[in-house]
């Protein structure tokens, strides 16, 4: 028992510390989209900015630019984090992610039909947005049913639906005028060039439902992994916690995409990352603050590093796309198995 009793508090000690790390870099990170840019202010004037003081040219740049896009970062970055541990982990595969079963085009595809065809602006867009991934993420769940749910099926459907839904964007773009194109344009690749802070409370207010919700629900994902015999046997009731997990998963990724555009491959990595950094624990926490981190930084590298300014989307994409090909190639390899 000693040596059982050791183990996990090594286990603790580890998950705990990894996650603290997670948590501080978080932070790190949001500090320093506040201080770099155009121009450089020092840390003690962002602080006082961030306290709500009068600093000259910082209370602009900083409080009216700089912050909201930061604060919007974090809140979409652990959202996709969330949504795509609770897909992977639920279904078993490293690919079942939102933004691989299209979820997020879906979102994005109404979005840009809204915006190109009916005008549409602002709350209208996101709650257009929002129902169209429940409606595809419904579609998807519908057209995988075979007495139940399985991975490798769904991933397969939702590759299809992604492309379908990507076409239907590409046209729609090639059909409405040019302003309306300018502005729909963030929803094929995510952006945060235009977060503001309007833009905030409704994405908080959903995440405030939402991320509780996923956590509890976290708990009976993990009793799922024994099997549905065995998790019917501890109270669980398989089919109706799945779905319970698809719509709060969903809820996540549309509202996300719903503020910024699908930002790709953010919830297809932060799983895999959380898992890596702490094998065999709830992964939930640290997938959300790993999907922060990939947000905040992909931002910082778009905007300051690169010789001109890229969506934050794009420099998602060039960091995923990789690791999905070298997760193709190793299924080759294993005879199918990821």
């Amino acid at each position: 028992m000693s040596i059982l009793a050791a183990g996990r508090a090594v286990r603790l000690r580890r998950r705990t510390v990894v996650t603290a790390l997670l948590g501080a870099l978080v932070v790190a990170l949001f500090l320093l989209a506040l201080v770099v840019g155009d121009r450089i202010y020092g840390l003690a004037d962002v602080l006082r900015v961030v306290l709500g003081q009068d600093v000259p040219g910082a209370s602009f740049t900083v409080g009216r630019l700089r912050l909201p896009r930061a604060i919007l970062a974090v809140l979409i970055g652990a959202a996709f984090g969330m949504a795509g541990t609770l897909f992977q982990t639920m279904l078993r595969n490293p690919l079942a992610s939102p933004d691989i079963l299209g979820i997020g085009y879906g979102s994005s595809a109404a979005a840009v039909v809204a915006i190109g065809f009916f005008g549409a602006q602002g709350a209208t867009v996101s709650v257009v947005a929002v129902v169209a991934g429940l409606a595809v993420a419904f579609l998807l769940y519908a057209l995988s049913w075979r007495g139940g749910v399985q991975g490798s099926r769904l991933v397969l459907i939702g590759i299809a639906l992604g492309t379908v839904l990507l076409a239907v964007i590409q046209w729609v773009l090639t059909r409405i005028e040019v302003y309306k194109a300018a502005e729909a344009l963030r929803w094929l690749s995510g952006s945060l060039s235009s977060a503001f802070w309007g833009d905030l409370p409704p994405l908080a207010l959903a995440m405030a439902v939402l991320t509780p919700a996923a956590f509890v629900l976290s708990r009976r994902l993990s009793v799922l992994q024994l099997g549905d015999d065995a998790a019917a046997a501890l109270g669980v009731r398989p089919n109706s916690t799945r779905l319970l997990l698809v719509l709060v998963a969903v809820g996540l990724i549309s509202v996300a995409t719903a503020a910024a555009g699908p930002v790709a491959f953010v919830a297809f990595l932060a799983g895999p990352i959380a898992g890596r950094l702490l094998p065999g624990a709830s992964l939930l926490l640290p997938a959300a603050f790993v999907g922060a981190i990939l947000v905040l930084g992909a931002d910082l590298v778009g905007s300051n590093l690169l010789f001109t300014t890229f969506p934050v989307g794009v420099v998602t994409g060039a960091i995923g796309a990789p690791y999905l090909l070298w997760l193709i190639a190793r299924s080759n390899r294993n005879g199918g198995r990821l």
